[in-house]
């Protein structure tokens, strides 16, 4: 019975596609048990947000199969944590450091980054958010909090992560005031990250994600070398310019061996607000071609829109305060593919791992 039973329901997961992701739910998600009693299906991807929706496709095609009574059901979310890729010691409570960077200024990286940590928190993902621009930090501004907001400090050695829309952050913007320039060569600036990253008091994060400065300097090697990073998103815009210094950011991860998972087109078209007419005026095509080039999925294509950057300027990021439009939706498909690209490397076995179960 359970071996029959576990051919139909490893067919019926290859069946069922996923709402957002648009890929099969086998693609992310491990049987764990099966018998005529009960069945335990283990997605790999934080997917609370579907969880139900799925449930009853499973339910429905087990009785379409005849498999009456239905067995109870536990499908839950695991989120594994990934081996990184240098011999950096793990950051405790951190299960996965993940860099979102673009080698330019100016393309839209940081509130792409605000979105994508927004989209994984809203499927029940533990998200954290580290703003690695010493010199030019804005997550601070696109957290929402006030300007004399400041770190509590832990056993005089710690900061407290700052909490906003359900994230974590630690920026610069935190510890400075908006008038104070960070008139720093790169060695301090790059103690000044590793300080944040190391000696934050990070709480059970699923995913920590790294917003870069723009460029392939000092804090871009600290981080790749130094510390214990799974992995990379590269954001660029259509124009060639900005394509220019995305693949460089590229080659400098390839060189030391941090995997790309893969590419986020910004500004890729503007629509008019008043007549609806639709026009690449930064070019197009160019995210394409880079996700080509270098055999990494391209992750979304989000339109130059207003509202992103007004809800940005006002400390509401699109995903957290409309999370159910058009553009939160590739903000959160974004997001999806970009985790579940992960669950093909190797798992660190050493951190424990949290359970969300429905």
């Amino acid at each position: 019975m359970s071996d029959d039973l576990a051919q139909q329901l490893e067919q019926i997961c290859e069946n069922i596609t996923l709402p957002l992701l648009d890929q099969p739910l086998s693609s992310c998600s491990k049987i764990r048990d099966v018998s005529a009693e009960t069945i335990a299906i283990e997605l790999q991807i934080p997917f609370s947000q579907g969880l139900d929706t799925v449930k009853q496709q499973i339910l429905e095609k087990l009785s379409d199969a005849g498999v009456e009574p239905a067995p109870n059901l536990r499908l839950y979310s695991r989120v594994e944590s990934y081996k990184s890729v240098n011999e950096a010691n793990a950051i405790s409570q951190v299960k996965n450091i993940i860099a979102v960077a673009s080698g330019k200024g100016g393309v839209g990286k940081s509130t792409t980054t605000v979105n994508l940590a927004l989209a994984l928190q809203h499927e029940g993902a533990r998200v954290g958010i580290l703003d690695a621009d010493i010199f030019g930090p804005s997550q601070s501004m696109l957290a929402g909090t006030p300007v004399d907001t400041r770190p509590d400090v832990k056993e005089q050695k710690y900061f407290v992560p700052i909490k906003a829309h359900g994230l974590q952050f630690m920026s610069m913007g935190f510890l400075v005031t908006e008038q104070t320039p960070m008139v720093w060569r790169g060695p301090k600036a790059s103690g000044a990250f590793q300080q944040m990253l190391t000696q934050t008091a990070w709480e059970d994060l699923d995913y920590l994600l790294v917003d870069m400065p723009p460029g392939t300097g000092d804090i871009q090697l600290t981080l790749s070398q130094n510390c214990p990073l799974t992995a990379a998103v590269i954001v660029t815009t259509p124009q060639d310019i900005a394509l220019l210094d995305a693949v460089k950011g590229i080659e400098m991860f390839r060189k030391v061996d941090v995997p790309i998972l893969g590419i986020i087109e910004n500004m890729s078209v503007h629509i008019c607000s008043n007549c609806n007419h639709s026009e690449p005026i930064f070019g197009e095509g160019g995210g394409e071609r880079i996700a080509n080039t270098y055999d990494a999925p391209l992750l979304g294509k989000l339109p130059l829109d207003i509202n992103i950057r007004l809800q940005a300027d006002s400390g509401k990021p699109t995903v957290a305060t409309d999370p159910d439009s058009e553009v939160a939706k590739i903000y959160r498909k974004a997001a999806l593919t970009m985790v579940n690209a992960l669950t093909t490397f190797e798992v660190n076995s050493a951190i424990p791992n949290v359970v969300s179960i429905s």
